[in-house]
């Protein structure tokens, strides 16, 4: 008589087949996301003629290491540099005040549209993101006839403006997702408690919806640190107010060292990292404060 098939085995030769697999395309997926990041931090301190002379080597040797590209790419015009960190403190406080004054509209207007009944209540939504998917290029024209007739044209100001009304529809989107997750006991329970509605909003609803603001700021965050549009339309005569995006376009031009292209590229996405981090920490401290007391 034949012995029966030992099932056990197969089963676990092929779960190993499948780990080993998944570890291969995890593997391969890293190597293709990072590894252009991984060389561009290597090209960036190298020195230009040892990445002339041999631009595929990819592990310089300690005493080829040259940092002098990052100082280069940030200092001023004046002192032979790029100016690259006066464009990212440009876009650094275009950003953050695009993120403070869309999330304070946002969570406001989300929230009315979770919680307070009123026509059209279950369209508002979709018509708001609406106006997100109008591409950049057809409002551009008459926002800068409506900017140059105020006065705001070359001015940072009117860049924030931009922004915050490209970026409500969708923050508002994202965040009545979140609110509208929120018990209505609790809120009851606050009100009951003698909180007035700002009050228990500020104190109650928004901690609770925390992770949900803390991502859509980073959204935000990133969308008005990258943007190149809007910034060329109104800021391109005015170097002094330039951004980020118009500071790094400017080191694609030929006479620009590769070394001193990379180290800018790496500058830039310092930012948005230490902006990962932080939403991360947000993350974690706003499910923890977001429990419902028995």
């Amino acid at each position: 008589m034949r012995r029966p098939i030992n099932r056990p085995v197969r089963q676990t030769r092929s779960r190993g087949g499948i780990r080993v697999l998944k570890v291969v395309v995890i593997v391969l997926a890293v190597v293709c996301s990072a590894g252009p990041l991984l060389y561009g931090v290597l090209l960036s301190v190298r020195p230009l003629s040892a990445v002339l002379n041999e631009p595929l080597d990819l592990l310089p040797s300690l005493g080829e290491l040259d940092f002098s590209s990052y100082p280069t790419a940030l200092r001023g015009e004046s002192e032979g540099g790029f100016g690259l960190a006066r464009f990212m403190t440009n876009s650094f406080l275009v950003a953050v005040s695009t993120v403070v004054i869309s999330i304070v509209f946002s969570a406001l207007g989300a929230y009315a549209a979770v919680r307070m009944k009123f026509f059209g209540q279950r369209t508002v939504s979709a018509l708001f993101l609406s106006v997100y998917l109008f591409p950049g290029i057809v409002l551009a024209v008459p926002l800068f006839v409506m900017l140059s007739r105020i006065g705001l044209t070359s001015s940072l100001v009117g860049l924030v403006l931009i922004y915050m009304a490209q970026t409500v529809p969708v923050a508002l989107y994202m965040l009545r997702n979140y609110l509208a997750a929120v018990p209505r006991s609790v809120e009851e329970a606050a009100l009951v408690d003698g909180c007035g509605l700002f009050r228990m909003l500020r104190s109650v609803v928004l901690p609770m919806a925390l992770p949900g603001i803390a991502a859509t700021s980073l959204y935000v965050f990133i969308i008005a640190w990258n943007e190149y549009l809007f910034a060329l339309l109104f800021l391109v005569q005015d170097r002094e107010r330039w951004t980020v995006a118009l500071g790094i376009a400017q080191l694609t031009e030929f006479t620009v060292p590769v070394t001193v292209l990379m180290a800018g590229s790496i500058a830039i996405t310092l930012p948005v990292l230490v902006g990962f981090f932080a939403a991360q920490r947000l993350l974690i401290s706003g499910l923890t404060a977001g429990a419902e007391k028995g």
